[in-house]
């Protein structure tokens, strides 16, 4: 079975097109710059040289027929034609409270989805562009929507809910939602197989750390919390988000800048996070040069993020009472040799010995504490794809 995994962003799509027979990877590639100028397709196909095309790409539905072509195409395509595509997978941000889990698209799907526009104006509607280019293109090749959403929904109430009036949860479902669920799920299992112990044993924290970020609690293989919430600007800081702040900055600086909803919601989340505090970039990267030549509001928004990560670890050990393993995640987690340092170093309380060695490296999976840390910390590259073809076979095959 090939099915087909798809991303798309407000002005990107990735995809992967993934043979399930033995989960291998047959092509990758992103479409950039969707509906704006030097819009370009880069494509990789397993065993050849990559191939970048340049086009005018106003939309995702010429952005789809491009993936199409480029991997039928009989030069540097993986498939005859698309009849070999058995199925394709969607990566949805916001499922709300409507999806538990990975579902069939059909009408009612689509119209339940659009619905959670509110919640996510900026991920779901490039999600169903693509979903309907996808139709158009591929009319009876079964789809499925895999939501980030929906491995958080074993949350209990108390780690969801919010202190506002119940009725404002019940009218507009504000609640904590949670985000980058499928890197969780993947981690959190990953880690699970690494400790050689059984899921119902286990609790392990997850710090997939990026541009965005977010921590989450996983007992017994479920998610009992996670730091970002009603959207994905909640938690610790981020690239250009705020993190978690006091709610009442956000009418304050209205009042004082005199802007306007929309004024606020891009400031904290286009203008803020490493971007705001450092003045430099929202890259760690880049962050982490800049302290290192002295700047000190580079190295206050370091020193913010790696409190921001410390104080969910504790919490979550709380809420757990206990924990057995911490994984590191995503560009940060498995690239950055010192925030992985720095914080571990910060645990010694938890029993957690860093093994300096086994730190030095870049996204490879392996443990990085010593044989008598009675936690364990492990760097697990993400692959989210790879979560969201086994859930569209799941739920092609029944």
């Amino acid at each position: 079975m090939n099915i087909l995994v798809l991303n798309c962003g407000s002005s990107s799509l990735k995809y992967q097109l993934i043979d399930m027979a033995d989960e291998s990877v047959k092509a990758k590639g992103l479409v950039d710059r969707i509906g704006l100028d030097d819009a370009l397709l880069n494509h990789t196909p397993e065993g050849k040289e990559k191939v970048v095309l340049h086009a005018e790409i106003p939309n995702h539905t010429v952005a789809i027929k491009m993936v199409l072509g480029a991997l039928s195409n009989q030069e540097y395509g993986v498939i005859k034609d698309l009849s070999e595509i058995n199925a394709v997978g969607h990566r949805t941000v916001h499922g709300g409270s409507k999806f538990h889990s990975a579902v069939k698209i059909d009408e009612d799907v689509i119209h339940k989805i659009k619905e959670l526009y509110i919640l996510a104006p900026l991920h779901n509607p490039p999600s169903i562009a693509g979903i309907k280019a996808c139709i158009e293109e591929m009319p009876n090749v079964p789809m499925v929507c895999v939501f980030d959403t929906a491995f958080h929904q074993t949350m209990p109430a108390k780690a969801y809910t919010y202190g506002v009036p119940f009725d404002m949860y019940e009218k507009y479902d504000v609640r904590r939602f949670g985000f980058h669920g499928t890197s969780h799920r993947y981690v959190s299992e990953r880690a699970v197989a690494l400790m050689g112990r059984p899921a119902e044993d286990l609790k392990i924290i997850t710090c997939h750390l990026g541009n965005g970020s977010s921590i989450a609690a996983v007992n017994g293989g479920k998610c009992i919390d996670t730091s970002m919430g009603f959207t994905p600007l909640e938690g610790v800081l981020m690239g250009t988000r705020t993190g978690s702040i006091d709610a009442a900055i956000v009418p304050f600086l209205m009042e004082q800048e005199n802007w306007t909803v929309q004024d606020v919601n891009n400031f904290l989340n286009k203008k803020c996070g490493f971007l705001g505090i450092s003045g430099v970039s929202s890259d760690l990267r880049y962050v982490e040069d800049a302290a290192a030549n002295g700047n000190e509001q580079a190295q206050l928004s370091i020193d913010v993020f790696y409190y921001g990560i410390l104080k969910f670890i504790g919490a979550y050990t709380a809420a757990m009472n206990g924990v057995d393993a911490i994984a590191f995640t995503a560009g940060i987690g498995e690239n950055s040799i010192d925030a992985r340092a720095e914080i571990l170093s910060q645990l010694g309380y938890l029993g957690v010995e860093l093994d300096k060695e086994a730190n030095q490296c870049r996204g490879e999976e392996r443990c990085i504490t010593t044989a008598n840390s009675k936690v364990k910390a492990f760097i697990i590259p993400t692959n989210e794809e790879l979560v969201i073809a086994r859930d569209t076979a799941m739920v092609v095959q029944g």
